[in-house]
């Protein structure tokens, strides 16, 4: 997006003697990155089932690490996942839906989109709000304006039906109300009055055009509010008791913000978590001159997320479906496979290999970890191989159990007719990086970018101990590994400028648009914009506009500037438009959407390490890799030699995660911390 800046300078004077504290709850452990004074402190704990518990645990452990009390952190930034949790486990709020009258069944009918095509017994998702809780009101709007006003009667019925139904929340979107919004309006007015539960409107959630997707965008919104909010509330007292000021969470546009705002609009924390993780690894990856840009790689207990940055900017979309429900509010372009280090590995019914949706997660775990589980995850694989040690630090205090987890790899071992758990742990190991490998593709060859002029950065837990093979599967030749790696997503909350984003439909010829009144919108999206961000003379503005051909379906958003040019964007849209598809074409160019962003840039901590005293490998461990087992030398990477680079295959171990550099691999250390790995000129 181009844009402005309200004065020259829009970068928060982070000081080097600030104390500032960023959470990412996971699947399985939570993560804490603390900067004291210049330096960064990492903690890790496991996750816990109300997260405040295990976000308290974090904070007061990385603390006492750093010697510091809580009380003296000034920014304290949190990215959890609340709402996609009650997305994909459908355990959210009793939601109502309110719509007009005779498009009650929107939300259920969606688009004729078919996944699975050939698949006789194929079953759409079912709707978070069941038929009996959609509730229809007499009222019309156009595109052209009010057409027959909501009625007194029927919100007096309308009211005494929801309270019959016994809701927690409500969801209202009513036709076209993101073009006239007053009926909606009123209606939302008058259940917030007489109900004691949170109301999500359309026009001010999603304010476009799109039926379908403004229906179940707002019913997401409404139906994990009530979630979001009790825990935002819970977060916000604990972090009181302890001293801490009052929460920034991570949204998933990449940006954070205050907590009163999500708790008002919970589906902007959706993928809240892997949006911090992919900004933190832009932070830190650093800009290669010879490389497209950035393949990012986070392996945690539960999943595995890649996304691009490309020309220095995350990647964003307004096109996301979580748990096939659509939501079109912006984010990250993540792609998620459900294969982590807790994935669980299983034969199907034909005999092959398997792994995940389903995970260990934090409790019981892997068998490795000790704690009563049976099940074969990718963890137990790992430490069969040798990439982990039985006595690996993971993180949060745990100790590992070398023989549960062969036990567990040998029983796979018979289910799968293989010889043994070494043939288990190396299929699970194959097999999980096979899912990975697809994941990546699908945000690069599949939308027409090359991923070998990309570099993959990785972290997570569990995602530099597997990126150097997914790399080299890919023919991708450098694989970066930033400091504190395990806890990325925690550091990206403290690098993560605080966004807010704003859209208005505006449909029309481009050719034929008014210029002024369309300048004059993309004005008022901004002053909204300037009044909800903390610091609004040092926010930048930057604008941007959905167009696409006549006759096409689907837009593609390009940067604009003010004053709003309609042949300069008509040209950069043709532009754009080549390079998704390879042609433009000669067609009238249509506006469709007006979009604002308001950023107020923070400075992200300085990462570097100093020398080690006495570099040199700790020990040597026997690992198994595709071509037979070597016996491998074990860094702790706070030993790694600063001044030369090591030649694979070789393992080194970190507070928060491990890195495995196969052979014909080298790795070098960067003078930020950082590991890069390449292919091997040997």
């Amino acid at each position: 997006m181009d844009g402005d800046s309200a004065d020259g300078n829009s970068t928060d004077d982070r000081t080097a003697g600030g104390r500032a504290i960023g959470v990412d709850v996971g699947g399985t452990f939570t993560d804490v990155a603390l900067s004291v004074d210049g330096d960064l402190v990492t903690a890790k704990v496991p996750s816990t089932d109300d997260q405040s518990e295990g976000v308290a645990a974090g904070i007061e452990k990385a603390c006492e690490a750093a010697g510091v009390d809580p009380e003296s952190v000034t920014e304290f930034s949190h990215a959890m996942t609340v709402s996609v949790n009650a997305l994909l486990e459908n355990d959210g709020a009793r939601t109502a839906l309110v719509t007009t009258e005779g498009f009650r069944d929107v939300l259920e009918i969606g688009r004729q989109t078919r996944p699975s095509l050939y698949d006789l017994d194929a079953e759409k998702p079912t709707p978070l709000v069941p038929r009996r809780r959609r509730f229809e009101v007499p009222e019309r709007a156009t595109v052209d304006g009010v057409e027959r006003p909501v009625e007194d009667e029927a919100i007096d019925s309308l009211v005494a039906d929801l309270r019959d139904a016994d809701v927690e929340s409500v969801a209202v979107c009513l036709l076209h109300a993101y073009a006239h919004p007053e009926n909606e309006e009123r209606v939302a007015e008058v259940l917030r009055d007489a109900l004691d539960v949170p109301v999500s409107a359309s026009h001010e959630v999603l304010p476009e055009f799109r039926e379908y997707e403004r229906t179940s965008t707002t019913v997401v919104d409404a139906y994990v509010r009530p979630a979001i909010d009790g825990y935002v509330g819970r977060l916000t007292e604990r972090a009181r008791d302890l001293g801490l000021p009052q929460p920034k969470i991570m949204q998933a546009n990449g940006g954070v913000t205050d907590a009163g705002t999500v708790r008002r609009n919970a589906v902007t924390t959706v993928l809240s978590g892997p949006a911090a993780g992919v900004v933190g690894a832009s932070a830190t990856a650093g800009a290669d001159a010879d490389r497209e840009g950035l393949i990012t790689f986070d392996m945690g207990g539960t999943s595995s997320d890649v996304s691009l940055v490309r020309d220095g900017e995350v990647e964003r979309t307004t096109e996301s479906a979580i748990a096939d429900r659509p939501i079109g509010t912006p984010m990250v372009d993540v792609e998620t496979v459900g294969a982590g280090g807790g994935s669980i590995a299983w034969v199907d019914a034909g005999g092959a290999l398997r792994i995940g949706p389903r995970s260990a997660g934090a409790d019981p775990g892997p068998a490795c970890y000790g704690k009563g589980g049976t099940e074969p995850t990718v963890t137990d694989a790992d430490l069969v191989l040798g990439y982990v040690g039985a006595d690996t630090d993971l993180g949060g205090d745990l100790s590992l159990d070398a023989a549960a987890a062969r036990d567990a790899l040998a029983d796979l071992a018979d289910e799968a007719g293989m010889e043994g758990p070494i043939e288990a742990a190396l299929g699970v190991h194959r097999v999980a990086n096979a899912d990975m490998t697809r994941a990546i593709r699908s945000v690069t060859v599949e939308r027409g970018h090359d991923p070998r002029a990309f570099g993959l950065v990785a972290f997570g837990g569990a995602g530099p101990m597997h990126a150097v093979s997914i790399a080299d599967a890919l023919d991708v030749e450098r694989v970066i590994i930033p400091h504190a790696s395990g806890v990325l997503s925690a550091y990206g909350l403290l690098a993560a400028d605080e966004t807010r984003d704003a859209v208005r439909t505006r449909q029309g010829p481009l050719a034929e648009v008014d210029t002024e009144a369309v300048d004059a919108l993309y004005g008022e999206l901004a002053d909204d914009l300037l009044d909800e961000v903390s610091d609004p003379d040092a926010a930048r503005v930057e604008y941007a506009a959905d167009l696409r051909y006549a006759g096409q379906s689907f837009e593609l958003t390009v940067d604009v500037e003010r004053p709003f040019d309609p042949a300069d964007a008509g040209e950069r849209f043709a532009a754009a438009h080549e390079s998704a598809y390879g042609y433009r074409a000669d067609e009238p160019v249509e506006l469709v959407n007006c979009r604002a962003r308001a950023t107020v840039s923070r400075r992200p901590p300085a990462l570097g390490v100093d020398p080690p005293a006495d570099p040199g490998p700790r020990t040597t461990r026997e690992a198994v890799f595709p071509d037979g087992a070597r016996e491998t030398p074990v860094y702790d990477r706070d030993r790694f030699p600063a001044d030369e680079g090591v030649e694979g295959p070789v393992v080194i171990e970190g507070p928060e995660s491990t890195v495995v550099v196969p052979p014909a691999w080298g790795v070098r250390l960067r003078g930020d911390g950082a590991l890069v790995a390449e292919v091997s000129d040997a």
